[in-house]
């Protein structure tokens, strides 16, 4: 991948993101100006919360939600077609737990098993010298998510790595 300066990633993101709005606007809905649309993804990506962007930019809370949903899409297939045939040695495998609703102890017995309530894990494969997100996957903690994480991760790779983990025993089936 080149070096990311700024000409060249605002270039790649009104590519991507001119295709990702395809989804969300309709004829008679009023168009964010680039402007505005730089501002409102600058706050959020500086760590502003969207009822905070919202009061910062003036920006309809709905219209921050789009965007920031067309902005993960644009970056989701960025990442998918360019994070590929990589040339590294050394890859670090980890999971993260979050929770969606409740945590799981909580989770009402109407809602239990269904994904999206609970206890959801993001696995993750970097580069342990560039630190670069090689794949990564949000699912559940067991071998099925585990697999199709690990075979993400194969896909992306362009040679045999050390490929260190936490130790997690569904790491070996999946390997």
């Amino acid at each position: 991948m080149g070096q990311f300066t700024p000409n060249y990633f605002n270039r790649q993101v009104k590519i991507s993101l001119d295709n990702a709005k395809a989804h969300w606007q309709n004829i008679s809905m009023n168009k964010l100006n680039r402007t505005k649309q730089v501002q409102v993804i600058s706050a959020l990506n500086e760590g502003n919360s969207i009822r905070a962007t919202v009061r910062m930019t003036g920006v309809a809370k709905d219209t921050v939600t789009k965007l920031l949903v067309a902005m993960g899409d644009a970056c989701t297939r960025y990442h998918n077609a360019h994070v590929r045939n990589l040339k590294v040695h050394r890859v670090q495998c980890d999971e993260i737990w979050q929770f969606c609703y409740a945590k799981e102890k909580n989770v009402p017995a109407e809602k239990k098993g269904q994904f999206g309530y609970g206890d959801v894990w993001t696995w993750v494969g970097m580069d342990a010298e560039t630190k670069l997100a090689i794949s990564y996957l949000i699912g559940t903690r067991d071998s099925g998510c585990a697999t199709e994480f690990i075979s993400d991760l194969k896909d992306r790779l362009a040679n045999r790595v050390q490929l260190t983990t936490d130790g997690y025993r569904v790491y070996l089936n999946a390997v």
